[in-house]
């Protein structure tokens, strides 16, 4: 039986006049200090929760009551927010 010939297909190049620029190729990489601040807000948020339920509700601040729970979830936002600038 005979072989079958093969088919080459033309590669597409794109114009170059409508050829996209890639940013994310001149981005430049995150400081350092951004995870590291990320992660201490995390542990910070979750060890201010942790100490406000261990101690009935009397550290860290008594007399800020349930905005205690305002400042630790806050800074565990607050590293989220950090967190999604991260490249």
């Amino acid at each position: 039986m005979p072989k079958s010939q093969v088919r080459k297909k033309k590669v597409y190049t794109p114009p170059t006049d409508v050829r996209p620029t890639t940013a994310a190729s001149t981005r430049k990489p995150s400081p350092v200090w951004l995870p590291v601040t990320a992660v201490a807000l995390i542990v910070a948020g979750i060890g201010w929760l942790v100490i406000y339920y261990l101690s009935e509700q009397q550290y860290p601040v008594a007399s800020w009551q349930y905005w205690n729970l305002a400042v630790g979830f806050g800074a565990m936002v607050a590293s989220l927010a950090l967190l999604s600038r991260w490249r």
